[in-house]
């Protein structure tokens, strides 16, 4: 039975008249691959060129938009006119596929270390090393310096906009400067950027409308801004989901074109506390305008996750795929062509080539990126269910269904 499944319709996004061909995200990915100087390479196109054919649109890798930004070795640099070239290229490899190419822009502040920064020691909002492991200690910025990384980001966007990207994400997720700034726990000023929850959210406000401003000067078409946001921190103090819905209520004053949440599952409830059953995007979805676009990312792999995200009373627009994407850069067309048991849903170690997977990626997808992955050599790795992973994580998919069922998810079958 051919399944016309409705994420596979058209988007257009009232604001900017930016029209996606479906609304399925290829989620932003540390390659790890860039040369040495922050510049674009080879290996980077390839990677986006093999998956720039089925999502309507693919965020970047968080490129850092100044020295001291940098997070790792190997990331991409928005931080100089001369990265200018190499961009265009990067974005004009997405747009070839036709997805619409968005740059995430960011600054890792604490998350880093000397030696990638090449001697120089890591900022944050305060002198507060992460509280977990063994991190070094940052140097506070000061406001001068505060107000300088804001001018950063918007030099940024405007070579985003040069480089001729279809927008350009704000990184205020997954522990890094914006949201260092947020937290209490990194946050531990008594000026006017830190103290209450009115004072730690105003860098993320202040680099929103200063980037916004920046559009407004130099886009000539339409020119989308999006921001990422990680609702809850593990540590206390840390954010509390009150304190970001409060943020995102802010940010809806400003000329903000979506709200993207990074989670560990797209269907997860808060886990600050156990005892709340209703899901993250629930309580988003009650505080946003109507309508307003909002992409959930957290390890969705199959399509009937995807539908069941974007159809369950309407709280995501777009779903946001990361490591499926990885494993299966045909995902969106061999759902198009009605060829899902075509799909991959495990990997490989043999086919790291043929993915166009670089080295540093490959490593990490070995190491570190495990949670959610499924690898065919491992020894728990059932091939009756490869979306699922038993070594590290289980991870919650929507139950096997079977065709005949396929029509209780809202789809339309011809």
């Amino acid at each position: 039975m051919q399944i016309n499944y409705d994420f596979l319709d058209n988007y257009t996004f009232k604001n900017k008249a930016v029209t996606l061909g479906n609304h399925v995200i290829m989620a932003p990915t540390t390659l790890r691959a860039s040369l040495a100087d922050g510049s674009v390479s080879d290996n980077e196109l390839n990677y986006y060129r093999m998956r720039a054919q089925g999502p309507a649109m693919v965020i970047t890798e968080a490129a850092y938009v100044n020295d001291v930004g940098r997070g790792w070795e190997g990331g991409i640099s928005v931080s100089d006119d001369d990265k200018i070239p190499g961009l265009r290229r990067l974005a004009s490899t997405i747009q070839s596929g036709g997805a619409k190419a968005i740059l995430q822009i960011f600054a890792a502040g604490r998350q880093t270390t000397t030696e990638i920064l090449r001697g120089q020691q890591p900022v944050s909002a305060s002198s507060q090393a992460y509280p977990h492991g063994e991190h070094e200690i940052p140097r506070a910025l000061t406001h001068s310096e505060i107000s300088q990384t804001i001018e950063d980001f918007a030099q940024a966007t405007k070579r985003a906009i040069l480089a001729g990207f279809d927008g350009i994400e704000l990184h205020g997720a997954n522990l890094y400067l914006m949201q260092q700034f947020f937290s209490p726990d990194s946050n531990r000023r008594d000026d006017i950027w830190g103290g209450t929850v009115e004072k730690r959210r105003r860098f993320g406000l202040a680099i929103t409308a200063k980037v916004a401003q920046t559009i407004e000067k130099f886009a000539d078409k339409p020119f989308l801004l999006g921001y990422r946001q990680s609702p809850e921190e593990p540590m206390t103090p840390g954010i509390t989901l009150e304190d970001s819905l409060g943020f995102a209520e802010k940010l809806m004053a400003l000329p903000v074109d979506y709200l993207h949440l990074s989670l560990n599952d797209a269907f997860q409830t808060p886990f600050r506390d156990k005892s709340d059953t209703k899901k993250v995007m629930d309580y988003y979805r009650a505080i946003l305008p109507p309508d307003f676009p909002l992409i959930i990312a957290g390890l969705l792999k199959k399509p009937e996750q995807v539908e069941s995200l974007l159809d369950d009373g309407g709280e995501a627009t777009f779903a946001a795929l990361g490591r499926e994407l990885i494993i299966e850069p045909n995902w969106v067309q061999k759902v198009k062509n009605n060829d899902e048991l075509a799909i991959r849903y495990a990997l490989s170690p043999s086919d790291f080539e043929l993915l166009g997977i670089p080295k540093m990626l490959e490593k990490w997808l070995l190491t570190r990126f495990r949670n959610g992955l499924p690898v065919t050599t491992d020894s728990e790795f059932d091939p009756m269910q490869p979306w699922q992973y038993y070594k590290h994580a289980v991870i919650k998919t929507a139950k096997p269904i079977d065709p005949t069922q396929l029509m209780t998810l809202k789809k339309r079958s011809d």
